[in-house]
């Protein structure tokens, strides 16, 4: 791929031509060319030989940048688009990022994100106690869910004709694009940005499934009159005998702001990338969804380590952990982020690739139950008329999980185990 670098500009800077394309249209129509950014800028790429074309990492939610796309930074960021394969120097980041006219400057590269072990099977031979674990059939007494309730998952695609997902998707959306790169490893298409958001290995369509299945094969999904929202963030490639998800965090922060500029109430990352160098992976744009009281769940990793995932880590994220049948928190699960409320993940049966279904155990599997569940929440309260904050959702979870111990808080499951029968008690009261 030619190299992509991505800068964000000082909030005081003047001198830039605000007339660049976003760049997922230029990727198609490379009619409208931009090759200066700042004169500051310019000079620098300039004295490496390098020409580039420059364009908006984002597109404005409408004619012109909100106010909430200004505060959050997202109308100063630039993809700078090298027009050939050039090498770039070990300084040339640095030298861009000493600029007065710099917030940050970084190249876009793909990291990955590492998949639960799936085992494809015909029927569910074991016992699926997750959905009695968190109070579920108590809260759909309450509501199955409402169509105007929107989840995004952000994730590898969704297997589109699934029988358990059949009229659940109404918006699709495709962000990966590894054009130039060496995809000799990646599964399935990972260039055309058109294309369909297929899922050619299941996890995508493993995590909606928890999220809406119709329950044909299956427990019914956790909100199954809510819509989902189909996001491509992320392709499959094989590392060794496994899969991993792979990705550029670019790509993955514009499908986010699309998943938000769509109309998506709550967006579900069962995902989670390493912070390497540079800002905080997905801050600006989190800050952003945040700010339009959409709702980001993420899984807080599988190493079982302190070690910080993101978006999980990011504040305003409600960051989940995974619990065994029991409900005791599973040695897999990440804790570096500080994690809200756990949610079952062990040995959960769900809509797979290819018209099929898996057993799987990951944070990727609690993360759905919970956004599932702040789905049920926002339909209860939508049906009466009224719209759920963010604090609110937090203030529910917060008080009405079931704590693992004598402390408000436990480092490794958060405020405890998700119980949507407390949850709805709550709900009601504040609603009255």
């Amino acid at each position: 791929m030619k190299p992509h670098i991505i800068i964000k500009t000082n909030a005081f800077l003047t001198n830039v031509d605000d007339q660049s394309p976003y760049w997922v249209d230029f990727i198609n129509d490379k009619s409208q060319l931009l090759e200066s950014l700042h004169p500051e800028i310019d000079s620098v790429l300039e004295g490496h030989g390098f020409r580039f074309w420059v364009t908006n990492e984002y597109d404005p939610a409408g004619d012109d940048w909100s106010p909430e796309e200004k505060a959050a930074g997202l109308d100063r960021i630039y993809r700078i688009i090298l027009q050939k394969d050039y090498d770039l120097p070990p300084r040339l980041l640095a030298n861009i990022n000493i600029l007065p006219s710099v917030e940050d400057a970084r190249k876009a590269e793909v990291v990955e994100t590492h998949f639960p072990d799936y085992q494809v099977a015909t029927s569910a031979s074991i016992p699926n106690t997750a959905q009695d674990l968190i109070y579920l059939p108590f809260a759909k007494l309450q509501t199955r869910g409402n169509p105007d309730v929107k989840i995004a998952v952000l994730d590898t695609g969704v297997n589109l004709d699934h029988p358990e997902l059949e009229g659940k998707i109404i918006k699709r959306g495709n962000f990966v694009n590894l054009e130039g790169l060496d995809t000799s490893a990646f599964i399935g298409n990972v260039t055309d940005l058109k294309a369909p958001p297929e899922d050619e290995v299941g996890h995508g369509t493993h995590v909606s499934g928890i999220i809406a299945a119709k329950g044909l094969k299956m427990d019914e999904g956790v909100c199954p009159d809510c819509r989902i929202m189909a996001v491509r963030v992320l392709a499959s490639m094989r590392n060794g005998n496994r899969l991993v998800g792979a990705g550029i965090v670019d790509n993955i922060n514009t499908g986010i702001k699309w998943a938000v500029d769509n109309g998506a109430d709550i967006i579900n990352m069962s995902l989670g990338i390493k912070h390497t160098a540079g800002g905080l992976p997905h801050e600006d744009v989190i800050k952003y969804a945040l700010s339009k009281n959409v709702t980001i769940v993420a899984a807080s990793g599988n190493d079982g380590t302190p070690e910080r995932y993101f978006p999980g880590a990011l504040p305003g994220v409600i960051a989940v952990g995974a619990v065994d049948n029991g409900g005791l928190v599973t040695s897999f699960t990440s804790y570096g982020a500080n994690i809200f409320v756990v949610a079952p993940g062990l040995n959960i049966y769900s809509s797979y690739a290819n018209d099929t279904y898996a057993y799987a155990s990951g944070t990727s599997q609690a993360s759905p139950f919970v956004c599932g569940a702040i789905g049920l929440l926002k339909s209860y309260a939508r049906e009466l008329g009224r719209n759920l904050s963010n604090d609110d959702i937090r203030l529910i979870l917060k008080n009405c999980s079931d704590k693992i111990d004598n402390r408000l808080r436990n480092e490794k499951a958060g405020y405890g185990l998700l119980n949507l029968a407390d949850s709805f008690k709550f709900l009601k009261y504040i609603l009255n």
